[in-house]
């Protein structure tokens, strides 16, 4: 079984709790356990509480802010990770003896780069247990087949290349066939994105990132030569995702 991090959130910005949530649910390793918006809370139930490895804290709060919470909870983290739209805390984040500073708005990108630094030992053992191939009791799901009497039918997340919206049905593409089902991208999207490979260049697409064939200019072509072109408001993270895996060579 994989190690989970188990983390809190702090935020007096429900919205920044929200977008901080969707990222952390891309990363099967990390775990939410309670997230607060009232600092005075979290200082109390935190100093009373177990220990934790994470703690993701906003600076700019009311009542305690975050570098003065910081002194407070410090000592029941592994890490704590200041996250903030004002690059002037960044050195009182610091002298805090902060992990990270993660400064608002952050991509999905940047999110993971930071945590794979923090905790590298945990991407090094799941990379050796996806080479041995090793078969996880949750490394497949089950939809129900339209075309075939509602069959459930086993797919694994491996196998899944795309899936596409089609209005109150989802098609999906494995490396040998296709599927309609009944359901929502909202609601595969919470099972699909909870696993790193997979990302959503567009609002009717979520695709496999080891099946990409080829990018140019705004397009995606996957292996099964399914053509996706990036949409505007994805462009950021799936930017970011590209930066991390473009080699480069020297400079003539």
């Amino acid at each position: 079984m994989p190690i989970k991090y188990k983390c809190i959130i702090i935020d007096d910005e429900a919205h920044a709790i929200e977008g901080l949530e969707r990222y952390i649910a891309t990363m099967p390793e990390l775990e939410i356990v309670r997230t607060y918006t009232d600092s005075l809370i979290a200082l109390k139930e935190i100093v009373n509480g177990p220990s934790l490895d994470i703690i993701f804290l906003d600076v700019d709060m009311p009542v305690i802010n975050g570098l003065e919470l910081a002194k407070e909870i410090g000592k029941k983290t592994n890490k704590l990770i200041f996250t903030t739209g004002h690059t002037k805390y960044a050195y009182e984040a610091f002298e805090s003896h902060a992990d990270a500073y993660l400064l608002k708005p952050f991509s999905l990108g940047k999110f993971v780069i930071t945590m794979n630094k923090l905790f590298p030992d945990q991407s090094d053992t799941e990379n050796v247990l996806l080479s041995q191939g090793s078969e996880k009791s949750d490394d497949f799901f089950f939809v129900k087949s339209k075309s075939e009497r509602l069959k459930l039918i086993k797919i694994r997340f491996d196998d899944v290349v795309a899936v596409e919206s089609k209005m109150n049905y989802l098609l999906i593409f494995t490396l040998k066939d296709e599927f309609l089902t009944y359901i929502s991208l909202t609601e595969i999207s919470k099972t699909l994105l909870m696993h790193p490979q997979f990302i959503q260049p567009h609002r009717s697409f979520i695709i496999n990132r080891n099946h990409i064939e080829s990018i140019e200019g705004n397009t995606i072509r996957m292996v099964n030569n399914l053509k996706i072109s990036i949409g505007e408001h994805y462009k950021k993270d799936f930017s970011d995702f590209i930066a991390v895996k473009v080699i480069k060579g020297a400079k003539k």
